[in-house]
């Protein structure tokens, strides 16, 4: 058994992920595009198809009509992307996904400077960027 990272996303359109967009080219950052998803951890129980069920299952967190879930192949961000996680753990990380003009992940200037100006209240979360990405 073994402790996987589950991503909840949406196949529609994302009003959340395209504000935070327009905010933050408006607030200098180089940003074509970006994606959201909701992360949950859970144990696989030795079979990822049966934890996939079960997360679909599972209508307080998934809605087939709006919702896709993805199996994480890591549990840390991949280039381009942040996790944000809430201090206090009361809601789901989140994993927001920076995309430049040529639909290529931002690089890690371009990511750290999102997370400063709007993707992160150090108050209240924690940024988690990948090892390759500026801090």
């Amino acid at each position: 058994m073994a402790q996987r990272t589950v991503e909840i996303g949406l196949k529609i359109p994302d009003n959340t992920a395209y504000t935070a967009m327009v905010a933050l080219r408006r607030l200098g950052v180089e940003v074509a595009r970006v994606e959201r998803g909701e992360l949950r951890a859970f144990d696989d129980g030795g079979d990822v198809a049966a934890l996939l069920e079960r997360v679909e299952a599972d209508e307080t967190i998934f809605n087939p009509n709006i919702h896709r879930v993805t199996m994480r192949e890591s549990g840390a961000p991949d280039a381009g992307e942040v996790w944000i996680e809430s201090l206090d753990g009361t809601v789901p990380t989140v994993a927001w996904r920076l995309f430049d003009g040529r639909d290529r992940a931002v690089d890690g200037v371009a990511l750290q400077t999102a997370v400063d100006r709007l993707l992160c209240n150090p108050s209240i979360d924690r940024a988690i960027i990948g090892k390759n990405e500026a801090r």
